[in-house]
């Protein structure tokens, strides 16, 4: 019988090292997604929320912003900030009860007045008149309504097609969905046309600043989570410091 030219002791020797080096670089890809994942204790589902970011990106690029590029190219201006301030306009009757229901008087004050200048006196939302009169926007949902009453955010998720959000704001989603305004537009063609046309107008809003985001963030993933929940933060608080309320309410 052939001897092998190596050693047995050689052997076992070379394949313990083999097995440590392994044991070894496990452990090191192991501390290093539990690093990663430590990084920020809002998102625990990390590893899923970047292939739904992933996925979201890729529906992005293929459809989202060609039919934004397209709807800038066909549209003037002028048409488009109309088109921005209709649904604008039939925001603000979601955004005066969400106003109403965190007892925010100042705030559902200047959204009232907003939706009766802007239906009256612009066309029915086309013009944003009460903007050029001083009156302010307040964006509110029910998440933010939510919040405002005490309910922590919880973890955040990455939803499919809808973009960033938090479990509290994910179960918010449907009186918010039934809130929407356009939910009442008849017939329902005319609704689901409404529908894609603010996806769209929403869309180009935003192209230049999604391109500056890619070329700029070197975690894109990162960059919007950390920017969204900062953002979402302030919304809930109103811009205004814990504690700095003067409406009254909790938080």
């Amino acid at each position: 019988m052939k001897r092998s030219p190596f050693p047995r002791n050689a052997i076992r020797k070379m394949a313990r090292r083999i097995c440590l080096a392994g044991a070894a670089l496990g452990l090191t890809l192991i501390a290093g997604h539990a690093s990663a994942q430590a990084a920020n204790p809002a998102d625990p589902f990390e590893p899923f929320n970047r292939s739904i970011f992933r996925f979201n990106d890729a529906v992005d690029e293929a459809v989202l912003v060609p039919t934004a590029k397209a709807y800038r190219a066909v549209l003037p201006q002028p048409v488009r900030t109309g088109v921005s301030n209709f649904f604008n306009n039939i925001g603000d009757v979601w955004n005066f009860a969400n106003s109403v229901m965190q007892l925010r008087a100042q705030n559902s004050a200047q959204t009232f007045m907003r939706l009766n200048v802007n239906t009256v006196f612009g066309l029915g939302g086309i013009l944003d008149v009460a903007t050029e009169l001083g009156i302010e926007r307040h964006r509110e949902d029910f998440g933010q309504t939510l919040g405002r009453w005490g309910v922590p955010p919880g973890p955040f998720v990455m939803l499919p097609v809808l973009g960033p959000s938090t479990v509290r704001d994910t179960a918010a989603l449907l009186v918010d969905l039934n809130g929407d305004g356009v939910a009442a537009i008849r017939p329902v063609a005319a609704r689901d046309v409404s529908y894609v046309l603010r996806v769209v107008e929403e869309r180009a809003k935003y192209l230049r600043a999604s391109q500056f985001l890619g070329d700029a963030a070197l975690d894109k993933y990162s960059f919007v989570r950390d920017i969204w929940l900062q953002r979402r933060q302030a919304d809930v608080d109103d811009g205004k410091p814990p504690g700095a309320d003067d409406d009254g309410g909790g938080r």
